[in-house]
């Protein structure tokens, strides 16, 4: 989350045009879902300007933005991980990859039965969801999106993975009641990373199934 709706949506832009880039140098197909989570996040940041722009509430800005930062991540990112990983690490990507179905599953339920609030909080959002056992649901989230890349078994995968935890470690310190947008952005500004790693290709091309141009 950035501090005022211009920031997010330069920011938004920013990263967006490097999921495009991503997703423009990209070799197989099965990297297209981790190759496409910049630009996703990138929109996430534009549509938090929207969310600004209303002056926060429960919204349609604010229902969207929900919808990417919950249930989304908790599915996308592992599945991703999953999808982009060699068979030898596979089977240990099953139990982030578990937690984010179960997670995903959790939020999107309540995403959609319950309230859903952002408030304009000075410089800052705060996002307000009902969560049952809220500790519980932080901890699958967090195995899901951040476990799954330190247990890629990729350098750059890893790296992403540490670079966000230490953005979710400092966020909370920080910002507890604004952690889940804080640490978005921050997961948003570290999605760089991926540009690397689909321009340096697969380690092992013959193993992945490279798809040659």
């Amino acid at each position: 989350m950035c501090w005022s709706p211009t920031a997010d949506v330069v920011a938004g832009s920013c990263i967006a045009a490097v999921g495009v880039a991503c997703l423009t140098q990209v070799r197989r197909i099965q990297d297209l879902p981790l190759a496409a989570l910049p630009l996703l996040l990138g929109i996430h940041q534009i549509i938090e300007a929207a969310v600004w722009n209303s002056g926060g509430g429960a919204g349609p800005a604010t229902a969207a933005w929900a919808v990417i930062a919950l249930p989304l991540l908790a599915l996308w990112v592992p599945a991703g991980v999953l999808l982009a990983a060699p068979p030898p690490a596979r089977r240990r990507l099953l139990v982030p990859a578990a937690a984010g179905l179960a997670t995903g599953i959790t939020l999107a339920f309540c995403v959609a039965v319950r309230p859903v609030t952002a408030e304009v909080r000075g410089h800052t959002l705060g996002y307000v969801v009902d969560l049952p056992l809220p500790w519980l649901i932080v901890v699958g989230y967090l195995l899901a999106t951040v476990g799954s890349l330190l247990l890629a078994g990729d350098p750059l995968l890893r790296l992403f993975g540490a670079v966000v935890a230490a953005g979710a470690a400092v966020c909370f310190l920080l910002w507890k009641l604004e952690f889940v947008s804080t640490w978005c952005a921050f997961a948003a500004v570290s999605a760089v990373i991926v540009l690397g790693w689909v321009r340096r290709g697969p380690r092992n091309p013959a193993a992945g199934g490279l798809r040659t141009r």
